[in-house]
């Protein structure tokens, strides 16, 4: 877990995950509503990625690719980009796929991650210097936090360049150079 005490990082790491156990386990208890205490080995399980990735560093399961990078998924995101809701599958789609990827050792989890942030960038960005777009309209409920991350930081971005563009202060002067030095005689 890289960033330990980041919300969206924990919430993105209880992301579920299809698992099929290779070794039997007794006294897991990932199913409470379950008589048994006991998983059998080729058992299929749901568990959170984090479980799922440290199972899989032992050597106990092994994990499936995820639904929300499977090949309809894919196939829509290589026809148009900008129109697949990205959210309703993953809201963390690109960080999520950077940490499967090698866990499920797909290499095209990659190049599709690589493929739809290009295209939806430019999408991003040009909603977000468009003065008469809206943040309540359809394309803002289909972005990932990622996105949204970006979309908000260049509408900032813009906003204070147009300040600064109608009159703002054009030379800031450094705080340390507004200090005089002591003189040391």
């Amino acid at each position: 877990m890289a960033k330990y005490y980041d919300i969206d990082d924990i919430i993105m790491e209880e992301e579920a995950v299809l698992s099929i156990f290779k070794k039997a386990a007794s006294g897991v208890g990932i199913d409470p509503s379950s008589e048994i205490d006991f998983i059998e080995t080729g058992s299929k399980v749901e568990l959170p990625f984090w479980l799922a990735h440290e199972l899989k560093l032992r050597q106990a399961v092994s994990v499936n690719v995820p639904s929300c990078f499977n090949e309809k998924t894919r196939s829509e995101i290589q026809a148009d980009s900008a129109g697949v809701d990205l959210r309703s599958r993953c809201p963390f789609f690109y960080e999520f796929g950077c940490k499967i990827a090698p866990i499920v050792d797909d290499r095209k989890i990659g190049i599709l991650l690589l493929s739809a942030f290009k295209s939806r960038y430019k999408e991003i960005l040009t909603k977000a210097h468009t003065v008469a777009f809206a943040a309540g309209s359809k394309f803002w409920t289909i972005l990932t936090k990622e996105e949204i991350n970006l979309y908000e930081t260049a509408r900032s971005a813009m906003a204070s360049f147009k300040k600064w563009r109608m009159g703002g202060p054009r030379f800031q002067i450094a705080s340390v150079l507004g200090k005089k030095r002591k003189s040391t005689a």
